[in-house]
């Protein structure tokens, strides 16, 4: 038997687990990273579009701050989102993007004098003055009253990942991949390490830890059609809630892309319309301004994708043999611009639709669909990243329901929390593996190896009948279905029915492949009962909550309803049931800095208000209006409303140009 001692197992080699593997490292603790595969080819490099940060340097983003950033998040999130880990997420981003910038991100500089950009279909010059040349750019991105998005082109993801995989390496993380975490040790409400199946020999061996983090990523290849790569199938999210222990939240909150290229699903970047390009029907017509005037191809992403389909279902989609579509035309930007900004989104158009973006008029345009990206719902954490239920579980990115996103994350929000999580985080995980000492038995640990020594021999020798790939495949069917960007009762309950019944039959999985190493079908065997208890969390979540909240919309309860539903989605997996537990956590307007209110797209009076709201928004004007006649600037002002916690090294202000 194998077991491997360190101090921190992070468990996850993307951006969220590399940057907390440096975090601690960089306090001197034994760190090991586990990852699938090698992780300078992690799923954090398809990010493309950019990252967040409020550094106020360009001229479209003067102004910008940290308040401006958690206004942006909290509208953003539909109110569902942790305020207080919100405020957290904005104070750390320049903080962030600035060290990435030292550890060699070439993040795209601004350049002085006149330049030109598309804003709304319009050519405009900007100029940039001349104390500002040399600084960190920013582009526009969907759901932000400021150019905030900060980016190397159109390669952001990808350069991040080498910086921070380097930094890690400098830094004498251990990074181990082709290694698949395929359970947690626990014992006593505790968690020490993982159960860990190498991919290359098929053992099986122990990782024990002071403490352990998940980051693994999302959980979007439980759908038919995403933009996720094909390793993001949800199982370190798996592993947690098959513990009995960890709890999941907001599963339901499952957000749609607007711009995957059709039919691939191959993402094409929200820099696309951030640097001016918009979206077309049929008949040419750009229609996004006909729904949301104010935002127009730049309202959130959940607006837009159910803006897509809206008008798809009126008749103005475009026939394909693969189904309808809408166009994206970043034509109008230029060749200039897309072969210097957005390189990628062109060489993918090219290899997998056979059109070159740049070329003028409909010839160059794309055709795109929204399909699932992004999973807001995660490893249930408090702010620090622990779980609440776990003691030395941590979690963090997107595997995470830490929860700055609620219902509905920003374009650009995402591949900053990687690193801010990471920063944040990392650094809680790192001093509580300081603290903590190991303390578990070996026969404890002993007995975990077994069992899952014992499932995959019980595996390779069942004589069942039903086929895992059947089994997976109707999955995918049915989360696609009925769990998409529009759902109602009827649909839900009828994927809830049938994923509970396709679980059971998983228990009946007979492979053909009989060795325990290099064997694909065995990989399957065991993955996919665990992604259907994902798919059924997120299934069961949507069918209870009975009203429509960021990206989670019901057509039969259309409003928003703060009055029962402002509270957030816990599920938890008891073993040997068929069905997650379901319970909620309310979120407490009184103790909010931004009670809820109108998010700013589509009709007035579809929410359904909680009395609360009123009350807590005059407390915060009064308070407000009294700090400001005394003098208090705006952080004095922002503690007394919403205090949040944070470690005072990242807590201190952000430096701005021309700020004081």
């Amino acid at each position: 038997m194998i077991i491997k001692y360190c101090d921190s197992l992070v468990i996850g080699g993307g951006l969220a687990g590399l940057r907390a593997g440096v975090a601690c490292a960089q306090k001197g603790l034994s760190t090991t990273v586990l990852s699938l595969c090698p992780v300078k080819r992690s799923h954090s490099a398809a990010a493309q579009g950019g990252m967040q940060a409020s550094l106020g340097n360009a001229k479209m983003s003067e102004g910008d701050n940290e308040d401006v950033h958690f206004t942006d998040t909290v509208k953003g999130s539909d109110w569902g989102c942790d305020q207080e880990v919100a405020r957290m997420f904005v104070t750390v981003a320049p903080k962030a993007i600035r060290e990435l910038a030292a550890w060699g991100v070439p993040w795209t500089r601004i350049k002085k004098g006149d330049h030109e950009a598309v804003i709304n279909t319009k050519r405009t010059t900007i100029h940039e003055d001349a104390n500002k040349h040399g600084l960190i750019n920013s582009r526009d991105f969907g759901g932000t009253k400021k150019w905030r998005t900060c980016y190397t082109a159109d390669a952001t993801g990808h350069t991040m990942l080498f910086a921070v995989a380097n930094e890690a390496l400098k830094r004498d993380v251990n990074i181990e991949d082709r290694k698949e975490a395929i359970g947690l040790i626990h014992h006593n409400n505790r968690c020490y390490g993982a159960i860990v199946r190498d991919l290359i020999t098929g053992d099986i061996m122990a990782y024990v830890a002071k403490g352990t983090l998940i980051a693994t990523g999302g959980y979007g290849r439980v759908y038919e059609i995403t933009t996720n790569a094909v390793i993001c199938e949800g199982i370190g999210t798996a592993i947690a809630l098959e513990t009995g222990v960890a709890k999941l939240g907001n599963m339901e909150a499952v957000q749609f892309h607007p711009t995957p290229l059709f039919p691939s699903g191959i993402l094409l970047t929200e820099g696309c319309r951030g640097d001016g390009g918009v979206l077309r029907d049929v008949d040419g017509h750009r229609f996004m301004p006909d729904y949301e005037p104010e935002k127009k191809d730049l309202a959130s992403r959940d607006v837009v994708s159910r803006r897509m389909i809206e008008h798809i279902r009126k008749g103005k989609g475009v026939d394909s043999p693969y189904g309808k579509h809408l166009w994206l035309d970043i034509s109008i930007l230029g060749r200039e611009h897309i072969e210097r900004n957005l390189r990628d989104v062109q060489e993918i158009c090219e290899y997998f639709a056979g059109i070159d973006p740049a070329d003028e008029g409909p010839k160059g345009w794309a055709p795109v669909l929204p399909m699932q990206h992004y999973s807001m719902g995660g490893i249930r954490t408090k702010p620090t990243g622990e779980s609440p239920t776990l003691a030395g579980l941590f979690s963090a990115g997107e595997a995470a329901c830490w929860d700055m996103h609620g219902f509905n994350r920003l374009g650009g929000n995402s591949v900053s929390e990687t690193v801010v999580a990471g920063m944040i985080v990392g650094n809680y995980f790192a001093d509580y593996c300081i603290e903590t000492q190991i303390d578990i038995k070996t026969e404890t640990i002993e007995k975990f190896v077994h069992e899952k020594e014992a499932y995959m021999n019980e595996l390779v020798s069942r004589k069942g009948t039903e086929d895992v790939f059947r089994i997976k495949n109707r999955m995918k069917k049915l989360m696609q279905e009925y769990v998409g960007i529009f759902r109602d009762g009827v649909g839900l309950q009828k994927a809830v029915t049938e994923l509970e019944e396709l679980l059971i039959a998983s228990k009946n999985i007979g492979i053909k492949d009989k060795q325990l190493s290099a064997n694909p079908e065995l990989e399957e065997a065991y993955r996919v009962p665990m992604m259907l208890k994902v798919a059924l969390c997120v299934a069961k979540g949507a069918l209870d909550r009975t009203e429509s909240r960021g990206a989670h919309t019901r057509e039969d309860y259309p409003k928003r309803d703060d009055a029962n539903w402002l509270k957030r989605t816990l599920t938890s997996w008891k073993d040997g049931d068929t069905m997650p537990t379901v319970e909620y956590e309310d979120l407490d307007i009184m103790t909010m800095e931004i009670p809820p209110g109108f998010r700013g797209y589509g009709a007035k009076g579809m929410i359904i208000e909680n009395e609360l709201s009123a009350v807590r928004q005059k407390e915060v004007d009064e308070l407000t209006d009294k700090l400001t006649a005394e003098g208090k600037d705006r952080y004095e002002i922002q503690d007394a409303l919403m205090p949040f916690p944070l470690q005072p090294e990242y807590k201190r202000k952000n430096q701005r140009l021309g700020v004081k």
